[in-house]
């Protein structure tokens, strides 16, 4: 049973990676640039939670999300609009990666500055602690609470892309961003729309990771990290690949915890690095 109960617990926590996957996976399917400063924005967006806490101690730290994840849109839009797009339509895909590698260097030092190094966390109270018992295993309510969450998000963005005019748009310009202009869709302005929805969803993977874990202006490399191993795991364009991702590598961590207490992230690396050999297109190899 503590077998089972490891798994478990690490498919609640693949729910929590998968949320810090989807949207660099978002950005990339629709403008092929890897933001490589999305984990630092992710971070960024924990230190602001940190603050609205210290700022409201008497609303609950969850409801403080909210005013995290539309900050985080509109930081996304302005990010877009005002640097990405800049070299975002240049055919040389350096230009965008060495940009946005420059901003996570001067975010990182910045959160250094504003912040200091020490470590920090959300807490949550009595609700990060609580579980429940099924079938004799315990189970935590805030990680499963957490995968709901992925899984409705996930929902919600896919219902958006396939069944609305706006999602339509967003396909249409990932596709072929000169054709669209012969409608009057401006590539840019799609661009700002998809860059906030990146950022904002990014924002609530990295609370709620910041709610399990403490964190550091240095940790953007760390979520970064995990953002891309659970895309490529996944499968490059699949958002639901993203979640199977995030999954498989939150099970290959805790089992490897099970196995070395100071493995860490050892295993899931590990089973990164197999998966790319055996299957380099990824779980789910189609674009959904």
């Amino acid at each position: 049973m503590a077998w089972v109960e490891t798994l478990i617990n690490g498919a609640l926590l693949g729910g929590l990676y998968g949320l810090l996957g989807i949207g660099l996976a978002l950005v990339f399917g629709v403008m092929r640039v890897v933001n490589i400063a999305h984990g630092e924005f992710m971070v960024l967006s924990a230190f602001f939670s940190v603050f609205l806490v210290g700022m409201f101690p008497s609303i609950h730290p969850l409801l403080l999300l909210i005013p995290v994840v539309a900050t985080s849109f509109v930081v996304g839009w302005l990010y877009q609009m005002l640097i990405v797009n800049r070299v975002a339509r240049q055919p040389d895909p350096l230009a965008p990666l060495l940009l946005t590698f420059g901003i996570s260097i001067i975010l990182r030092n910045l959160m250094v500055e504003l912040f200091g190094a020490d470590v920090r966390s959300v807490q949550l109270g009595e609700l990060s602690r609580a579980s429940l018992e099924l079938l004799g295993l315990n189970i935590g309510i805030m990680p499963l609470l957490t995968l709901l969450l992925a899984v409705l998000l996930f929902l919600t963005l896919q219902w958006i892309l396939k069944r609305t005019t706006f999602g339509r748009v967003i396909r249409a310009t990932a596709d072929r961003r000169d054709i669209v202009r012969l409608f009057g869709i401006k590539p840019d302005r799609v661009y700002n729309y998809v860059m906030g929805l990146s950022l904002a969803l990014g924002a609530i993977g990295g609370v709620l990771l910041a709610v399990r874990s403490s964190f550091t202006p240095f940790s953007g490399a760390e979520r970064l990290l995990i953002a891309f191993e659970v895309v490529v795991l996944g499968g490059i364009g699949s958002f639901w690949g993203a979640l199977v991702g995030g999954i498989a590598l939150g099970m290959a961590q805790l089992a490897g915890l099970k196995f070395d207490p100071n493995a860490g992230l050892l295993y899931a690396h590990l089973l990164f690095f197999i998966m790319l050999l055996i299957r380099p297109a990824g779980i789910v190899s189609n674009r959904t």
